[in-house]
């Protein structure tokens, strides 16, 4: 599986836009929305959205390109980076530039649209939580990469199978 760059930067600026008005929303909800969204595709339709190697770690979940994606938005003057104080923390914020003119086909936005519903409203600490109850990241040792494989042992409350079978 080839990385998917293109596909992996115009995820991350989508959901940029939809969550620019969330104060709670910094690198922590972003990279698990994402691996939530390549997960729940690979759910559906037996393959990555971005082909991202997802990462267990001590914090959570660690994308493997996220990084360096996000560096290289920068220089191209599509997103900029903040941290910002947060309660009795420092989120690390990315903000657009520009409202971007992505479009996905009809599959992929409903999916996208409906994991980003879901999650948005999560604050990094929820988003950890629920997201360290999902069966892919629970078969993983630390600094594993998470087996996209195991969508398929979800618990019901988190396959989306049965809502996305009619598309």
């Amino acid at each position: 599986m080839a990385f998917e760059k293109k596909e992996y930067s115009d995820l991350l600026i989508y959901i940029l836009s939809h969550c620019y008005d969330k104060p709670h929303v910094g690198k922590t909800v972003l990279s698990i929305t994402m691996y939530f969204i390549d997960f729940n595709y690979y759910e559906i339709y037996g393959k990555s959205l971005t082909n991202e190697e997802y990462v267990k770690s001590k914090k959570g979940i660690k994308p493997k390109h996220f990084n360096k994606i996000t560096e290289e938005l920068i220089e191209r003057n599509k997103i900029y980076f903040r941290k910002v104080p947060y309660y009795h923390t420092t989120l690390h914020k990315y903000y657009l530039r520009q409202l971007p003119d992505i479009h996905f086909s009809k599959k992929k936005n409903n999916l996208i649209n409906s994991t980003i519903k879901h999650l948005i409203t999560k604050n990094a600490t929820s988003i950890l939580k629920y997201a360290s109850r999902d069966p892919p990241f629970q078969m993983a040792d630390y600094n594993e990469t998470i087996d996209y494989n195991n969508v398929y042992l979800r618990y019901p409350r988190y396959s989306i199978r049965k809502k996305f079978i009619n598309l």
